[in-house]
């Protein structure tokens, strides 16, 4: 059955947004080379528009970490199921994120970056749910604040499903559908 997807965030929205971020980055890291990471699948698109409007050098790795499943509420059990590629050491290090939600996943990843002793380490993310906050994550850099109603696009998926949407959605009906 498909799912009914409900307009959150435009895309041009989004596309300002990522626009405004880039500069802010930017303009931050002046002088400095950025080592981006991103944090699969959901980040994916979010960092490749990210990365074309900064405009200080950049160097990126992916790690693929998790604590969900098909469903949409967290595991709870954080695993890292791809590491990063290249040290960090002495780099810039800036975290790229679709979603801060709970902040478990981010909480969890972020110790283990620290442990890794880059010069420095700050987080961007797209969109943040601060009501479902358990552990306390704050973005350096954030694109939008939500409400807690569970979103797909622009990397964002339901069960692998809708990632390519160029907008931020809400799928209808969830609720209905997994007693949510």
């Amino acid at each position: 059955m498909a799912e009914k997807i409900r307009v959150l965030i435009p895309e041009e929205e989004v596309d300002r947004r990522i626009k405004e971020l880039g500069e802010k980055i930017s303009e931050d890291y002046a002088g400095k080379q950025i080592h981006l990471i991103c944090i699969l699948k959901g980040g994916v698109f979010f960092m490749c528009e990210l990365a074309k409007r900064i405009t200080v050098p950049v160097s990126m790795d992916f790690m693929c970490v998790g604590s969900y499943g098909d469903g949409t509420k967290s595991s709870g059990v954080v695993r890292i199921a791809k590491d990063l590629d290249e040290s960090i050491e002495n780099k810039e290090v800036l975290i790229v994120e679709d979603i801060v939600d709970s902040g478990n996943t981010l909480y969890y990843l972020m110790d283990v970056l620290k442990k890794r002793n880059p010069a420095g380490m700050r987080l961007c993310t797209l969109l943040d749910k601060p009501d479902r906050r358990v552990k306390d994550v704050k973005a350096d850099y954030l694109g939008f604040e939500i409400p807690d109603e569970f979103v797909v696009g622009y990397g964002l998926d339901y069960a692998q499903k809708y990632r390519n949407l160029p907008f931020i959605g809400v799928v209808e009906g969830l609720e209905e559908q997994e007693g949510v």
